[in-house]
């Protein structure tokens, strides 16, 4: 029995289709092909070596269940695969690919993988962990790395909580405060109530996603990228980068703020000398103190990610306990107020840092000076202001002036009352209750906003203000509004606070179950933040007074925060607990974006990131790190939380926006591979959760919404036109697809009207026997009539069994492909393989395009060696090509001489573009010219038109009548009508017609005597196939047959001739063909020219004398063509016609219409 070898040679796996959302990435793995060449019986190898590895699948799947049977032998690139009988009855395996039951599918086995091994690979698979896990347990330089394994966390520790610590932030205990003064209870739970339901609605479309098969460790990047492509994902990845560094600059302005006005206010470097310095210096002191936290938390995290995770617990419990302390202290100012104080001068807040004597009073009385000094000595400290001292502008008894009288009056005399401010003078002063508690009625009057205006002094609104004729000076201990303020300026500062949803998705690679863990915990977690921002608005409008929660700063509490004066038991709970918080925060946004940027260069749809994608041995992005610095850096100079909030604002809007835009395409194009695990999700509330976004884009900031959609566009373009190309399976290519099927079914409800006519070239181009181009040229003169619009279609026909040449056919398809791209022609190519030239033309004319999108001018070049070729086919391939156009109602352009047609870079500074309209076609002659000159190349070139008149025109009337047809056209052309005499046919007509015939004559003789060659040898061929088929089975025969072949060749010849050529059949030959002897040789030279034909002749060499004076100097020559002859045997006349008219122009181009009016 002869024996089978079955080799494994390794292939690339590729996707299976269906499965590309759940199935690993294998790519990089290889697999095996088993071949085989009979199935009668396996030789068996020896047992697998270790070297060997496991047969698998060219689809990409390993078999789990089959032990490994293939050995590497010496000198043989293949291993066997052993132990395999097919069409046997003993000796089966049952964890054999190819048993007695699979028997029907053994050949389709290299293609097609087991269930069984498909199911095993994907029981197998698990996610790989996150980058930052694998950086942790990297072991030094030289050491070997030990397999990292995943921490297998659960919903609560992997999701919910990283979730919480990145959403609470500075926000929360820095400006909601502010937030809640400012716009007012019913406004800023508007604020907090939009920001979150665009946040639920995003993770609920992320949920979607992100149970939509498995999930990589690539986070929000990997779920934007792979569901709505390389171009989309590298945009709004980069733009997500951005937002993230960011918000790293702003935790760290915000740490710093809390620094220096909360914690150490001594601290700061630069000192005011007056208060126009005082913004100046604050800011220089942010920035210095800010690029220094800045350097000191990128040097940790250049350390080791293990670090910033290890304080991420204590950073996480710093946020806990401060929440609880501000919920804490709510509670208890409901039975035991604050003890903080406002000093007021009527209705307008006093800075707390003017008290230096501690006096909220004008005046104090000695009597109560001595007494307060009294309790001083006798308690050793100093008894807080509880009640209101005796004040009056002229006291009875004896007293002093406090500082404020200093400050208000200029002067430390009681009797300078005129030097006194007015609005001093007319008030008094009050101290009131910071933070009333629960149980007071303030809430009624923090429920409406209040905006100012930058230099506005904060007032209690309920009081009146009195009628001032100057704004108060800022001289003044007044507490003034940094900043002008608006709701869309509060949206714009209060959205970061509700960022940091992407958390749980980011550590996909380190959850137990990503798809059940990342829906669950995120939305929790956005609930739970939604449930403490909506109560603390509440808490805040209800509990302190509105004046102070405008009071950014804290300057009203003698430099106290806000929030940190209702928190209990101490405001240094909230102090502290918000600057390691910030600090963490900082510390994480400094730790995810570099290897957000890592990811993005590593995916190699930027070019220019590429750099970005290294980084130490262990992985870390050294390089992105630097990078994420530096921009971090530039929002540190912006030193101010309040501008760098809304511009990390606008980056967060924007990913959310493509998320659920990503949700709402997938949902709606019902794509075959959008399965969600998680069913609570619908494109309706994708599609608002995107409005809700643009929304709040324009709302917060409108010019910085622009500039984050041109830095994205352009980030799409760059991708789109230079980077890798990517084919994920994304969103994207479906829309396109459903965009593509609408537009063309639009196309197709009513007929084209002639103002939208425009040419659609179908390119026919030839290819020698290396597959290369014949006519490069024109191809770009394709390009420059198109220059880019509409549609090209380039194709060409190779002659074949379509079985056999299918691989020429793919080579041929990506030489046109390539040529496009040189030409930058933007189209589709087509590759036909017929058996003849010109049925592959025919179908290609007849079927290309699809629907509305097809062809409706043809675009072939002129056959130059038709005369010098043997073969017919040459030129009447190119007639039936005029012929099936004629038919088809299509137009047809003929360039001649494309060689010496300028490329696309070679610009005409001058020149004319001439064209002869002799016969009317529709205006297409006219088109031509404007279209070209569209294109950069015949730019600069002019445009003159032709026309013929004859004897019985009025020339003078029909240019005119031209002039005004172009003026309705549009089009500048210089016009001129040429007149056409009835002249005599010259010697040189009659005689190039005369050559025309007798030359067509002779090879219509000689196509005949060669057809009757081939008869003849077709006859002599039959007949002795049936010779051979009477003596089958004798050798004799065989022999002698041999023989009378070798050697008497004259003598079989004679035979053969003398079988089938007799005198009759010479003389019908004779009679058939006159060339055949002298005679005929005499006929031929004694015939004379068809007058038609003459006629014909006439027309062309006079044309061409026309056109040669008139146009000697053109760029490009367009003129008529006319149409073949209906008798087909003119066919050669007409060829020689073509090439009369258009012989010595240099560049020309003829132009047919098969159908009507198109201008």
């Amino acid at each position: 029995m002869a024996s089978v070898r079955f080799t494994v040679t390794p292939t690339k796996a590729e996707d299976l289709p269906g499965l590309s959302d759940t199935s690993p990435d294998v790519s990089s793995r290889s697999s095996g092909r088993v071949r085989f060449g009979s199935r009668e019986s396996v030789s068996r190898s020896e047992p697998p070596s270790e070297a060997s590895g496991a047969v698998t699948t060219s689809a990409g799947t390993t078999g789990a269940d089959t032990p490994d049977r293939s050995t590497g032998e010496q000198g043989d690139a293949h291993a066997k695969l052993s132990s395999v009988y097919i069409n046997n009855s003993h000796g089966v395996d049952d964890d054999d690919f190819y048993d007695r039951n699979l028997a029907l599918f053994e050949e389709e086995m290299d293609t097609r993988p087991k269930v069984s091994s498909l199911l095993s690979r994907l029981a197998n698979y698990t996610n790989l962990t996150q980058g930052a896990k694998e950086h942790e347990e990297a072991e030094s330089i030289g050491e070997k790395r030990k397999p990292s394994k995943s921490l297998q966390m659960g919903t609560f520790m992997g999701v919910y909580l990283p979730c919480l610590q990145n959403i609470f932030g500075v926000i929360l205990f820095l400006r909601l405060s502010w937030v809640v003064g400012t716009a007012g209870i019913l406004q800023a739970l508007c604020i907090v109530f939009i920001c979150c339901c665009c946040t639920m609605l995003t993770a609920i479309s992320m949920s979607a996603i992100a149970t939509n098969g498995v999930v990589p460790a690539g986070g929000s990047y990997f779920l934007i990228s792979r569901s709505l492509g390389p171009e989309f994902g590298g945009a709004v990845g980069l733009c997500f980068y951005l937002g993230t560094t960011f918000s790293g600059a702003m935790y760290i302005l915000g740490a710093i703020e809390i620094l220096l006005m909360y914690i150490a206010p001594a601290a700061a470097v630069f000192q005011a000398g007056d208060e126009d310095e005082e913004e100046a210096v604050q800011l220089n002191n942010m920035r210095l103190y800010g690029s220094m936290f800045l350097l000191l938390m990128a040097l940790l995290v250049f350390v080791g990610v293990k670090y910033v995770n290890k304080l991420a617990s204590v950073f996480l419990a710093c946020v806990i306990i401060s929440i609880l302390s501000i919920y804490t202290g709510a509670l208890v100012s409901a039975f035991m107020p604050r003890p903080f104080t406002v000093c007021m001068l009527g209705n307008r807040a006093l800075s707390g840092h003017a008290l230096l004597d501690g006096q909220c009073a004008k005046v104090v009385v000695l009597k109560d000076l001595v007494q307060e000094m009294t309790n001083q000595t006798l308690n050793g400290t100093a008894t807080p202001l509880n009640t209101t001292p005796t004040y009056t502008t002229t006291p009875a008894l004896p007293s002093t002036p406090t500082h404020l009288w200093e400050l208000f009056c200029n002067s430390s005399q009681l009797n300078a009352t005129e030097k006194c401010d007015k609005y001093f003078s007319q008030h008094n002063l009050v101290e009131m209750q910071a933070i009333p508690g629960l149980g007071s009625s303030v809430i009624t009057e923090n429920i409406w906003s209040s905006y100012l205006s930058k230099g506005e002094v904060l007032e209690k609104r309920p009081l009146p203000s009195p009628n001032v004729p100057h704004p108060p000076s800022n001289r003044l201990p007044y507490v003034f509004a940094d900043i002008t303020t608006s709701f869309t300026l509060l949206v714009g500062i209060f959205f970061p606070a509700v960022t940091g949803i992407m958390a749980g998705s980011n550590r996909s690679g380190d959850l137990k179950d990503a798809q059940r863990s990342i829906p669950i915990g995120t939305i929790l977690a956005i609930l739970t933040t939604s449930l403490v921002y909506l109560s603390s608005v509440v808490l805040f409008g209800a509990c302190i007074e509105g004046v102070v929660l405008r009071d950014k700063f804290g300057d009203s509490l003698r430099g106290s925060l806000v929030v940190g004066a209702l928190s209990w038991p101490s405001p240094w709970v909230i102090v502290i607990g918000s600057f390691f918080s910030t600090c963490g925060a900082g510390l994480q946004s400094l730790t995810g974006a570099p290897r957000l940027l890592q990811a993005i260069a590593k995916d190699n749809i930027v070019p220019f990131l590429r750099v970005f994608g290294e980084g130490k041995e262990n992985g870390e992005p050294t390089w992105a790190l630097l990078l994420t610095a530096l921009i971090a850096e530039l929002g540190i100079l912006i030193a101010s939380l309040d501008l760098v909030a809304p511009i990390l604002s606008m980056f967060f809007l924007m990913c959310y926006l493509f998320v659920n835009l990503a949700c709402a395409l997938q949902t709606l194009l019902r794509t075959p591979n959008w399965r969600p695990r998680f069913s609570y999700y619908h494109w309706t509330l994708s599609f608002l959760g995107m409005i809700i976004c643009l929304a709040l884009m324009f709302i917060s900031s409108w010019y910085y919404a622009i500039v984050a959609m041109v830095i994205a566009g352009m980030i799409y373009k760059y991708i789109e036109y230079h980077g890798a190309e990517k084919e994920w399976g994304d969103g994207i290519r479906g829309l396109s697809l459903s965009a593509a099927r609408y537009a063309l079914l639009r196309l197709e409800e009513g007929p084209l009207h002639t103002k939208n006519w425009r040419p659609q070239l179908l390119v026919l181009l030839k290819l020698d026997e290396d597959a290369h181009v014949k006519s490069p040229r024109l191809l770009t003169f394709a390009s420059q009539l198109k220059a880019g619009k509409g549609l090209t279609i380039v194709g060409t026909v190779i002659t074949g069994n379509f079985l056999t040449s299918y691989g020429e056919a793919l080579a041929a398809e990506q030489t046109l492909r390539q040529l496009m791209e040189q030409e930058r022609v933007k189209g589709f190519c087509q590759c036909i393989v017929a058996q003849k030239a010109r049925e592959g033309i025919n179908h290609m004319i007849q079927s290309s395009g699809l629907g509305g999108m097809r062809h409706n001018t043809v675009l072939m070049g002129w056959p130059h060696t038709w005369r010098q070729s043997e073969d017919p086919h040459s030129w009447k391939t190119f007639i039936n090509t005029v012929r099936v156009t004629t038919a088809a109602h299509l137009a047809l352009l003929v360039p001649k001489n494309t060689s010496l047609f300028p490329g696309n870079s070679e610009p005409y500074t001058e020149g004319y573009i001439d064209v002869w309209w002799i016969v009317h076609d529709g205006g297409m002659l006219m088109l031509l010219p404007f279209l070209l000159r569209q294109h950069k190349v015949w730019r600069k070139c002019g445009m003159r038109i032709f026309t013929v008149a004859q004897m019985e025109d009025n020339s003078i009337q029909m240019k005119k009548d031209l002039a005004t047809f172009l003026y309705h056209l549009r089009i500048e052309a210089e016009v001129e009508v040429v007149e056409m005499h009835n002249s005599d046919i010259s010697a040189y007509t009659y005689e190039r017609t005369l050559m025309m015939e007798q030359r067509s004559q002779m090879l219509r003789q000689m196509r005949l005597s060669k057809s009757d060659r081939e008869k003849e040898a077709q006859l002599v061929k039959d007949r002795n196939s049936m010779l051979r088929l009477t003596s089958i089975g004798s050798d004799d025969d065989d022999d002698t047959d041999v023989g009378d072949r070798s050697v008497g060749g004259a003598t079989t010849e004679h035979r053969r001739v003398h079988m089938t050529w007799t005198k009759e059949r010479a003389q019908q030959v004779r009679a058939q063909s006159g060339c055949s002897t002298p005679e005929g040789f005499r006929d031929m030279l004694s015939m004379r020219p068809d007058h038609s034909n003459v006629r014909r002749m006439h027309t062309a060499v006079k044309l061409n004398e026309v056109i040669v004076n008139k146009s000697h100097d053109a760029r490009l020559v367009l003129l008529n063509m006319p149409g073949p002859p209906r008798n087909q045997e003119g066919d050669e006349n007409y060829m020689e016609f073509l090439e009369e008219e258009a012989v010595r122009v240099r560049r020309g181009k003829c132009a047919r219409r098969g159908f009507t009016d198109s201008a």
